[in-house]
């Protein structure tokens, strides 16, 4: 933690940060890909926006590791082939939003860039470029180890077996761990934020899908790099000599650097995204949505974005507190509010899992806590049985105004 808050406190002087910079409590609103494939989508959603009380819009402008945008590092998403080329569903949005005063914050997906149900085919996509790249979990890693990244088979037996953990593990992820996986990553942010007048970049799956991942040789390289210095010879020459038996030696012997390790290459990352935002577009917002469970982002997937909250590395946090249990939620924006130092907190609210009352009840919950606003999961999943998104964010306004009026014996 002192090495992360050093460097945070230096990056700090560097580039300017300090408080985040959004205006006013924020009143957010997810939109997944779907809802950018063709114009009219686009006019329909902000006009939605407009009249359902949102003020920032959080569009999903990079899914699985492809482009809703005019990219000069990504393949065109596949659901825009019906377009023509000149069609730029973000720069189409932008002009929409900022003409109706939202705000947009390009939402991207981080470290997933792939299904395991629908391999991209395209060359430039970066499993196809890259199959190095990405996150082995341990028990598949002696067999990818045997075939090689380069092996088509590789990418195969890596999605089928991410297929049987569907339940568990969301696609194929690039590791951090991989210098040029950071590295493309940060390029992807710095074409997305100097081509487009963005009032924020907004980071998901920024995070291990668990952790038994990545135990690619890259990464299980890199570890035994970082540990060598520190061992004397006679050690080193001893865990070297059991390496080809066992290519976990180094994990095994040395577990909590190895979690230290994941973590704070995950750290390294975004800190490197911070720096870009900030030089390219210094007024736009970092936020990053986060598992609402402090201890499972820690231990589990990696993610310390306590530490990312209190040291400036990001301008706001957004935990995706999920649930239809009403004192969870609570919980949970409460203690994201108490770890976050400076940086403000938007309650993330599954929308999908509520009524509009009771999504109601939650802002006006996170409100009472002490967030500085929230964001609705999803413009898409708010078309229910018997509502649409207009319906559903107008009940959802009537059920706030409502709860915020004063009692008929308090007047």
């Amino acid at each position: 933690m002192r090495a992360i808050g050093a460097a945070a406190v230096a990056l700090a002087a560097i580039v300017g940060l300090g408080t985040a910079r959004a205006d006013g409590e924020m009143r957010g609103l997810w939109v997944v890909r779907t809802s950018l494939t063709s114009p009219a989508s686009i006019d329909r959603l902000v006009a939605d926006a407009r009249h359902g009380g949102v003020r920032a819009l959080f569009v999903q402008v990079r899914g699985r590791g492809d482009a809703y945008y005019a990219s000069a590092i990504e393949p065109r998403a596949t659901a825009l082939s019906h377009q023509p080329s000149s069609f730029d569903p973000l720069a189409r949005l932008i002009a929409a939003a900022h003409g109706a005063g939202l705000q947009v914050h390009a939402w991207v997906n981080a470290s997933l860039v792939a299904s395991s149900h629908d391999l991209p085919t395209d060359a430039r996509h970066v499993i196809r470029r890259h199959p190095e790249w990405l996150m082995v979990p341990r028990q598949l890693a002696s067999q990818l180890r045997a075939v090689g990244p380069r092996d088509p088979a590789y990418v195969t037996r890596l999605a089928q077996w991410t297929r049987a953990q569907s339940n568990e593990v969301e696609g194929l992820f690039v590791s951090p761990l991989h210098p040029g996986a950071a590295t493309h990553l940060v390029d992807v942010v710095s074409d997305l934020v100097g081509r487009y007048e963005l009032d924020g970049v907004h980071l998901d799956y920024v995070r291990y899908p668990s952790a038994d991942f990545d135990y690619s040789s890259t990464a299980l390289a890199r570890f035994r790099e970082s540990l060598v210095e520190d061992l004397a010879a006679s050690e080193r020459a001893r865990l070297d000599s059991r390496l080809a038996e066992n290519p976990f030696i180094y994990t095994e012997m040395f577990p909590a650097r190895w979690a230290a390790f994941r973590r704070s290459r995950l750290t390294a990352m975004v800190m490197r995204i911070r720096t870009t935002v900030s030089q390219l577009r210094p007024r736009a917002v970092l936020s990053v949505a986060v598992v609402a469970d402090q201890a499972r982002a820690l231990d589990d997937r990696f993610q310390d974005w306590p530490a990312w909250a209190q040291h400036g590395i990001v301008d706001a946090i957004c935990p995706m507190a999920y649930t239809a249990d009403s004192a969870l939620f609570a919980n949970l924006v409460a203690d994201a509010v108490r770890v976050s130092g400076p940086a403000p907190v938007w309650a993330g609210i599954g929308a999908f899992r509520l009524t509009p009352p009771q999504a109601a009840a939650n802002v006006a919950t996170a409100r009472r806590i002490g967030s500085s606003g929230y964001v609705l999961f999803s413009y898409d999943g708010l078309a229910q049985p018997g509502t649409t998104p207009t319906s559903y964010l107008a009940d959802m306004q009537r059920a706030m105004s409502t709860s915020a009026s004063p009692a008929a014996s308090d007047r």
